[in-house]
């Protein structure tokens, strides 16, 4: 310590009773010099005042000797309340000494400056608002003190200094949120309570706009709700839902985009706490905000798809997402498909129509907050903000179809993500169908793998989709975009060998084709659809087993039943693999004579009346020879029994296996099926339909003593008059031999084919059995 002289004009006795180790000789010397700074205050003699202040401070506050520590700090604390209305002008000087103690090693020194610096500020009151980031980070620092002591004392300053911030309308909030966005991030339990509690107490002052600046700190309370302590989760629960409701009272003035990212990330929480809030939030703000939040669609569903496959241990999480989803699915609309980058941005109007307005079921939630968003959501109107301009939003779909084909492609993913990215995709093939189509090559595998999948709904939704990609006109090949005539097409070891063009179509089946309505109203990757379809079929066998009918059936509700039967039969008239085309074949004339969703088809085929029908009984015959039964079913259905008999007696040239005896049993238990029923009445008209018993007879000879030989025998026995099955008055042409020479079709020319396709199969049995036979040689050996 300096010379006493240097000391002046503080006396000797008051410098040896401030060194004291004791406190009352301490407190009896700070009155000394309050009533010395008194005196000088009542003269007007700023220089000594500002001379005592430096004494205080770096003789005695910043000394190196404990007991001048305490004593500097209690001096200073006595020249504030000395000083009263005036120790503004010299708070700097009070204040610093007094927070450098804080760091003090001795708990007890600590405490003192809690001390003298409440009493400092008490006098000072609103004058030490400009000191206001200093005295915060000191507190905030206090408020981890691990003394209780000092912990209480910092407490009282805390309340004395909330109260002044309170009642005063200067508080300067641009330069305190630096740092709060700093102090934010403490990992220590009571900074962060101290943090919560000054944001509340911000938050409830009329004159502070802290809502302004929520961007800054909104990661950081995500952060703090993820404390272990329960005190600090609800206090930072509050604080979050009375920032909610504020952004619903005044959504023009919410920088919506600017928090975005930040509840995209919290949506992906594994603290369930934090992800379920942070759904909430982004509920609002998809309601709230409207077209603002497109731009961050594609991060809005990475946090959301997911959550839509939750059980029931986050049923509210899940329900609260499905909202989400949902409400931005409404987002995309129609003049999205029309905002190309290098046209001038369409501006569209912020808020969507009255009938876009959404019913928000509301998840059960917990806290305070939970429940003010219950409470509102249901009661309160949806307001958009800006409703009197008009915003410009850029639809990312390029970000948003990866998302959407990564969930798709990942198995992991749950059943109900699964169907919710392909209403996405249909949605946005409905509403941007243009724009969509510069992505479906790449999707187009995916959607197809999708087939496949364990759950039906799935592979409804994954149908819908791909029904719409097959039909929707914005299809049509264009110059750079839709299938490509080449590699796209091209048979690969496991393909469907179809010709890349319809030109290089054989000329019977290329009339076909043409006469099919597939042209008009099915779009260029129809045709692809189909070649795939069939193609995964052929490679992925249990998949036609399990629910090839099922995938059919459906799409002939989707989709024309027509386009689909001639496609396929003409697809599989170039069929390389016979087995596959005959099984296949199998699988549609099932599907086509019991399914109730083709019963219109079938009523077009039973009686060929038109050039359409007719064309296709054709193209439908040639692929339908791969299988000698389902041809003789197709004869039965389009009522050819003339050409079913000569069918039949080529039976005797063919290799009879024991499938093919068990397709003849199940044709005689179709014969006795409901979609026959007109058939067996036509069995009591025997003069005019002699044919039909023939063939009929003809397939009960090829039958060996089973129960479907006793059902067609007994059948048969039913026939009244078995003399008149002769042909007997040649000038009156029965009316099916009428319909069949009005109807034009070159049967010779089809019995013709169905023999060269029959010695096709003859042949390609021979090699396998030949290749069987090679291989069991070579096993031998």
């Amino acid at each position: 310590m300096n010379a006493e002289r240097d000391l002046s004009p503080l006396t000797p006795g008051v410098v040896r009773a401030l060194t004291d180790k004791l406190y009352e000789k301490r407190k009896v010397a700070a009155l000394e010099i309050e009533k010395l700074v008194r005196e000088f205050v009542a003269q007007n003699n700023t220089s000594q005042i500002k001379h005592v202040i430096q004494i205080l401070s770096q003789e005695f506050a910043l000394s190196q000797h404990p007991h001048s520590r305490k004593g500097g700090l209690i001096g200073l604390a006595a020249c504030s309340i000395a000083l009263g209305k005036d120790s503004g002008l010299y708070l700097k000087e009070l204040i610093e000494p007094v927070l450098t103690c804080f760091n003090d090693a001795d708990s007890r020194l600590r405490y003192y400056a809690c001390e003298a610096l409440y009493n400092i500020v008490k006098v000072a009151r609103g004058s030490v608002l400009p000191h206001f980031n200093v005295l915060f980070d000191g507190l905030s620092k206090l408020a981890a003190d691990p003394d209780p002591n000092v912990k209480s004392g910092s407490e009282l300053l805390d309340r004395l200094l909330k109260d002044i911030v309170t009642e005063s309308n200067q508080f300067d909030l641009v330069g305190f949120i630096p740092l709060l966005r700093e102090r934010i991030y403490s990992n220590n339990q009571y900074a962060r309570q101290f943090i919560i509690s000054w944001i509340l107490v911000l938050e409830s002052v009329p004159d502070i706009n802290l809502l302004d600046y929520l961007p800054e700190i909104l990661d950081g309370l995500f952060q703090i709700l993820g404390d272990n302590s329960k005190e600090i989760r609800k206090m930072c629960e509050v604080a979050l839902g009375e920032f909610l409701k504020e952004i619903k009272k005044n959504p023009s003035s919410v920088k919506f985009a600017e928090m975005a990212n930040i509840l995209v990330i919290h949506c992906q929480a594994a603290d369930d706490l934090i992800q379920l809030t942070a759904m909430c939030w982004m509920r609002e703000f998809i309601q709230l905000a409207g077209r603002v939040m497109l731009p961050y669609s594609s991060g809005i569903l990475t946090a959301v798809l997911p959550c839509l496959s939750y059980d029931d241990r986050k049923k509210n999480i899940k329900e609260v997402a499905n909202v989400c989803n949902q409400s931005l699915m409404k987002l995309v609309i129609p003049e999205d498909d029309e905002m190309d980058e290098p046209k001038p941005s369409v501006t569209i109007p912020a808020e969507p129509t009255s009938e876009e307005s959404l019913s928000k079921p509301e998840a059960a939630t917990t806290g305070e907050l939970q429940n003010e968003l219950d409470v509102t959501a249901l009661n309160q109107p949806l307001f958009f903000p800006c409703s009197c301009e008009r915003i410009q939003v850029t639809l990312n779909l390029d970000g948003i179809v990866q998302v959407l084909d990564y969930h798709l492609s990942d198995t992991s993913i749950g059943m109900m993500t699964r169907i919710a990215v392909l209403k996405w995709l249909y949605h946005l093939y409905i509403k941007t169908p243009r724009k969509m189509f510069r992505h479906t090559d790449s999707l187009f595998p995916i959607l197809l793998r999708t087939l496949s999948d364990e759950s039906d709904e799935v592979i409804l939704k994954d149908l819908e989709l791909l029904a719409e990609i097959a039909s929707s006109p914005a299809g049509q090949t264009e110059e750079g975009h839709g299938p490509s005539d080449g590699s796209d097409v091209r048979p690969g070891p496991v393909e469907l060998h179809v010709p890349a063009r319809a030109g290089q179509l054989s000329s019977s089946s290329t009339k076909g084709l043409e006469c099919s309505p597939s042209t008009p109203t099915m779009n260029s990757y129809f045709y692809k659809f189909m070649i795939n379809l069939l193609k995964r079929f052929s490679s992925e066998r249990k998949l036609l087993e399990t629910r090839g009918a099922f995938i059919i059936r459906q799409l002939c509700l989707l989709l024309n039943a027509e386009n689909i039967f001639h496609s396929m039969a003409d697809i599989l008239l170039r069929e390389e693999d016979l087995k596959f085309a005959s099984t296949m074949v199998h699988t549609l004339n099932t599907i086509l004579l019991t399914s109730s969703e083709l019963f219109q088809l079938r009523n077009q085929l039973k009686d060929l009346k038109t050039p359409e029908s007719r064309n296709l009984f054709c193209c439908l015959y040639r692929s339908w020879c791969h299988n000698p039964v389902t041809t003789v079913s197709l004869c039965f259905l389009t009522q050819n029994y003339k050409h079913a008999y000569d069918l039949i007696q080529k039976f005797g040239d063919l290799e009879v296996t024991v499938d093919f005896l068990t397709e003849v049993d199940k044709l005689v238990q179709l014969i006795e099926c409901p979609i026959f029923t007109y058939l067996r009445l036509q069995l009591l008209d025997v003069k005019n339909n002699p044919y039909l018993i023939k063939a009929l007879y003809g397939l009960l000879m090829l039958l060996p003593q089973s129960s479907a030989f006793q059902l067609l025998s007994h059948r048969l026995q039913c026939v009244p008059n078995p003399e008149l099955m002769q042909t007997t008055d040649n000038t009156k042409p029965s009316t099916s031999f009428k319909r069949t020479a009005a109807s034009n079709i070159d049967y010779t020319e089809l019995l013709q084919h169905f023999e060269k396709v029959q010695n096709k199969h003859l042949e390609a049995r021979h090699q396998r059995a030949g290749r069987a036979e090679q291989l069991d040689r070579r096993v031998a050996l």
